[in-house]
């Protein structure tokens, strides 16, 4: 890594705001990653970020990058982006974008079955409380073994906190959780 990377590297991981985002910097410099998944894309600068650091670790290796979000259906005074707005600031050379527009349930009931091998799974805390609750139940088949999940808390009044490493097991419990709710619903 050249002396920029390794400044920029700092500067994101110790330095750069949201600083609930730097947790993601850090374990991406740690962990290696060739594939991400992010449900809520907000305005796109933490996906930039972390599709630049992810690109740094693995240069030889194309990236995958899905991004999952209402785009231009956010709610007012919500982080938005447009679509296209979206894929032109992304989109990068040796990174392979897919966009998903839609709330976490109906995106992922789409795309699901087609990707596969997720490295690095993260979720936005303003994700709508009952999509995810639903959508936790397609995660387990798009990861391996070895996937790092983080879930960006909300607190009582609804602020963002801090993004924080879910285990596998958690995950497991989610998404029988959120089938468990669907069944009931049919």
């Amino acid at each position: 890594m050249s002396q920029l990377g390794t400044l920029k590297h700092a500067y994101l991981s110790y330095f750069s705001q949201p600083a609930t985002d730097r947790v993601i910097y850090r374990l991406i410099d740690k962990h290696p990653v060739r594939s991400i998944l992010e449900l809520g894309v907000g305005d796109a600068v933490r996906a930039e970020r972390m599709i630049s650091l992810a690109s740094r670790q693995q240069a030889d290796v194309e990236l995958r990058y899905i991004g999952i979000d209402l785009f231009e259906d956010r709610p007012a005074g919500a982080p938005q982006i447009a679509l296209k707005q979206a894929y032109l600031q992304l989109r990068q050379q040796n990174v392979k974008v897919r966009l998903v527009p839609g709330d976490p349930l109906e995106a992922l009931t789409r795309i699901a079955n087609e990707i596969t091998g997720i490295d690095l799974v993260v979720v936005a805390g303003d994700q709508e409380p009952a999509s995810m609750a639903r959508a936790w139940m397609f995660l387990p088949r798009m990861v391996h073994g070895e996937t790092i999940f983080l879930a960006q808390a909300v607190d009582p009044q609804g602020r963002l906190g801090d993004f924080a490493p879910l285990t596998r097991q958690q995950v497991d419990e989610l998404a029988c959780q959120g089938g468990r709710r669907r069944r009931l619903a049919a």
